[in-house]
């Protein structure tokens, strides 16, 4: 007759044959990631919204792949965890939000705001990015401070987090939504608008191209983007907090900003 399982072993090993289920995952069947590599990669990928939206977070590579400082960030991540990355791009901010709110992805990275942390947990910052107003050269507006007035159209990419930041604080001008940041200048243009909201690398990108206007100077708002998780997933959270902190400290944020020419952001703090 066989000896029987102590209770405590026979769960021991239902833990590690389900581990075992997870690709990449079973290696840490002992290991404290484990909760973040099966919340990371609950189908045996890690599933990463790329927002191209942002050329300061990701753009795409003449080939048509994605790059940037979110996907060598990604890729870093699934390095450690030891799973397979899916790249998912997304064109805007707001369609990776809802993305995340849907469970069609497991990471994102987003600018980390109050209405969006209903659905996400974010962690630490890892970049701070400014926002800047964008007008013609013939217009009155000198100052950012001079920008909520009743007369005063402001077109911004939806769901953004300059949306939701300007919905919040503007109490009298007009906000206008382009479908994404970047044809934020050129509706701006069609519509014969007042001032374009956004990133301020893209609206110096556009300045250049379009002519005949110029950005206000300093800022109306900072950005802090973080990488975020859909709500309740606290092993990720927190396995992905210490991760970035040790990405900032080691200087491969920074790396990364430099390597893909980025202007117009710092790592945060």
């Amino acid at each position: 007759m066989r000896a029987a399982v102590p209770t405590t072993s026979r769960r021991r090993l239902l833990a590690l044959a389900a581990a075992a289920t997870l690709p990449g995952c079973a290696a840490f069947a002992t290991d404290p990631r484990d909760g973040a590599c099966r919340e990371l990669a609950p189908t045996g990928t890690m599933r990463a919204a790329i927002n191209l939206g942002n050329p300061i977070l990701a753009s795409r590579a003449p080939d048509g792949t994605p790059r940037g400082v979110s996907v060598d960030l990604a890729r870093a991540a699934a390095r450690r965890l030891g799973v397979p990355l899916d790249l998912v791009p997304f064109d805007s901010a707001g369609a990776v939000v809802a993305a995340v709110k849907a469970l069609q992805v497991d990471l994102a990275f987003v600018a980390i705001d109050p209405v969006r942390g209903a659905d996400t947990d974010y962690t630490p910052p890892y970049v701070v990015i400014e926002g800047a107003y964008l007008v013609r050269d013939d217009s009155a507006l000198q100052r950012n401070d001079e920008v909520d007035r009743a007369s005063t159209r402001v077109v911004v990419g939806r769901g953004s987090a300059y949306d939701l930041w300007l919905t919040r604080e503007l109490k009298a001008a007009t906000l206008v939504r382009a479908p994404t940041s970047p044809a934020v200048t050129d509706l701006f243009l069609a519509q014969h608008l007042d001032v374009a909201a956004g990133v301020r690398q893209q609206l110096e990108a556009d300045a250049r191209r379009v002519g005949g206007v110029r950005l206000l100077p300093g800022r109306f708002m900072v950005i802090e983007q973080a990488m975020g998780v859909p709500k309740g997933r606290h092993a990720a959270q927190h396995w992905l907090s210490g991760f970035i902190t040790e990405m900032k400290t080691s200087g491969f944020v920074a790396d990364a900003l430099k390597r893909h020419g980025i202007e117009g952001a710092t790592v945060a703090p």
